[in-house]
């Protein structure tokens, strides 16, 4: 088994070294990692449905998709990810899969008096309340399973950038489902300032690697980084991937300004806003229209939305507001 102890916190980077590793490298792995704060995205959701909009903009935090199903994650130095890679045991399901590799994990955590349990499929609790979710991706004969561990994670922050408002939006998307959370340093038996996260993953590297046998500890030779680069640049770090592969959805929302009622629609698909429909009590002397047709077209971006307002005559078409004011009614 290889195992990689990152020290790198670029999401973008980290994601697109998970698809290397899996794709590239044919020996086990074993691999932990930290992102800085950003909000990690499951391969089939709709990234703009799954964030608060306003918080995640506000902070600079990173939206990424990963490779792997699941629901939407809030990662910051506080947690810590881990990655298995190995071969695929014939028939094995995707509720063996998180059996096999949270096993070590659960392990790991009662060696140091944590009482931790896998619940449901792919979840890892204590007490009932979750510090772990889980997913899997396979590619050929091989299956990657990664997880989070809440170790001293800002759970505010995790409930500030998730988004708890999903009937704005109609589609396909798969939502989320939010749990109640807790920290792993919270349930040491000596205390939450007894371990630091940094003396946790090494903790885990010694008891989560020892699982897999032979054991050869490295970094990346400048041949693998040069291709985590790429793809970190050509697919992780755009917003084709991490927004314009969200699926088709409706969005739908409506405000009260002082100078009148406004709601707007949206028919996106492939991260584009294909229409745009305005509706309102607000008085104009020019027509909804124009608005609407400098936004069909453009991705659903609050960059490229605010962009096209700022060009327009707001005031003639709605009234005293603007352009940031209006844009926010769009996400």
């Amino acid at each position: 088994m290889i195992c990689f102890t990152d020290t790198t916190v670029d999401p973008y980077w980290n994601l697109a070294a998970e698809e290397y590793l899996l794709t590239d490298i044919q020996e086990p792995v074993f691999r932990l990692w930290r992102n800085a704060p950003s909000v990690i995205v499951g391969r089939y959701q709709n990234a703009v449905a799954e964030i608060n909009a306003d918080f995640v903009r506000s902070r600079g935090i990173p939206v990424v998709r990963r490779l792997t199903g699941g629901g939407a994650v809030f990662h910051d130095l506080g947690n810590i990810n881990y990655t298995f890679i190995d071969k695929k045991i014939p028939e094995e399901d995707t509720s063996a899969m998180f059996r096999r590799f949270t096993a070590p994990v659960i392990a790991a955590l009662r060696g140091i008096g944590v009482e931790a349990s896998l619940e449901g499929r792919n979840d890892l609790v204590i007490d009932g309340r979750k510090f772990s979710g889980n997913a899997v991706c396979v590619h050929g004969d091989r299956v990657l399973q990664h997880g989070t561990l809440l170790f001293a994670s800002s759970v505010a922050d995790l409930s500030g950038a998730l988004n708890t408002r999903p009937e704005k939006f109609i589609g396909k998307g798969v939502q989320s489902n939010r749990s109640r959370v807790t920290n792993i340093s919270g349930h040491l038996p000596s205390g939450p300032d007894s371990m630091s996260v940094e003396g946790f993953i090494v903790y885990l590297q010694d008891a989560l690697a020892g699982n897999g046998g032979d054991i050869v500890t490295r970094g990346y030779s400048a041949q693998e980084k040069a291709a985590i680069d790429r793809l970190c640049r050509d697919k992780y770090s755009t917003w084709e991937w991490n927004f314009g592969n969200s699926p088709r959805y409706g969005f739908n929302q409506s405000r009260r300004f002082p100078w009148g009622f406004i709601e707007v629609s949206l028919d996106v698909a492939g991260g584009v806003i294909r229409s745009c429909s305005i509706h309102g009590d607000y008085f104009f002397t020019r027509p909804t229209e124009e608005v609407e047709q400098a936004l069909t077209g453009l991705p659903h971006s609050y960059s490229k939305v605010l962009d096209a307002l700022s060009a327009l005559p707001l005031n003639d078409c709605f009234g005293p507001v603007s352009p940031e004011e209006l844009t926010s009614l769009f996400f």
